[in-house]
């Protein structure tokens, strides 16, 4: 499976059991990244995702146990460290600053587990510049 997620400078998701901040800009960029493959997400995050309505999104609140080979997870408000082994992927989406943050990607990124395979920036709704960052599992 591969994980996509948004994060701060900090790894930061959450605050307060809220998302940081939302992007229609990102949003549009995933899906788009995702193409026809399966979509999982939890009901939360659905939420901000009215566009997508009707296509190859699906929601549960065990998405990640459902995933299977090459299909995507947006994940928000859950720790994935225990699905390490299975992650194909992970495809971060960073906000290039530091917000308050109560829960954060709780991946090592440092680790010889991950290697950096591309970066891209492009112009969202909210933010100027939105970082997104894919890192393959090895």
């Amino acid at each position: 499976m591969n994980i996509i997620a948004a994060i701060d400078d900090k790894q930061g998701m959450m605050f307060n059991k809220r998302r940081q901040s939302k992007d229609r800009g990102l949003r549009k960029n995933m899906l788009s990244e995702v193409g026809d493959a399966k979509l999982w997400m939890n009901a939360y995050s659905f939420e901000q995702f009215e566009e997508a309505m009707g296509t190859n999104v699906s929601v549960a609140e065990d998405f990640v146990d459902k995933a299977e080979v090459g299909e995507y997870c947006f994940v928000e408000n859950i720790a994935i460290t225990e699905y390490e082994g299975k992650i194909e992927n992970l495809i971060l989406y960073k906000w290039n600053r530091v917000y308050p943050s109560d829960l954060k990607l709780d991946i090592d990124l440092n680790s010889s587990n991950w290697q950096l395979v591309t970066t891209e920036e492009f112009e969202g709704s909210s933010h100027d510049k939105i970082t997104k960052e894919v890192w393959k599992h090895v």
